[in-house]
């Protein structure tokens, strides 16, 4: 008996647009998600800086924690988004508030 193929996990990624700046996003197919976004076709904000360069990502085990994992990537101050590109992985403890 074959087994349906397993679909791919999702994950979050961050790309370096042309002006600097930092795009966070989830998907299910990266390679195919960075293909839209080099041509324009993926986002409104990257549409507008390109080219992209893809500068961190992770998969994650399911489309709810890719969603939330990218809102906490959002939700941190760009020293804390760079820092995290920089390290390459790990992302911070949530803050008291």
């Amino acid at each position: 008996m074959a087994r349906a193929a397993r679909a791919p996990r999702p994950c979050v990624y961050i790309l370096r647009c042309r002006d600097g700046t930092l795009y966070t996003g989830a998907a299910t197919d990266l390679a195919r998600r960075l293909t839209q976004h080099a041509a324009g076709r993926a986002s409104r904000y990257t549409r507008a800086r390109l080219p992209v360069a893809l500068v961190w990502s992770r998969r994650v085990r399911s489309w709810g924690d890719a969603l939330r994992v990218e809102h906490q990537i959002k939700a941190l101050r760009r020293a804390e988004k760079d820092a995290l590109v920089q390290n390459g992985g790990r992302l911070p403890r949530r803050r008291a508030r």
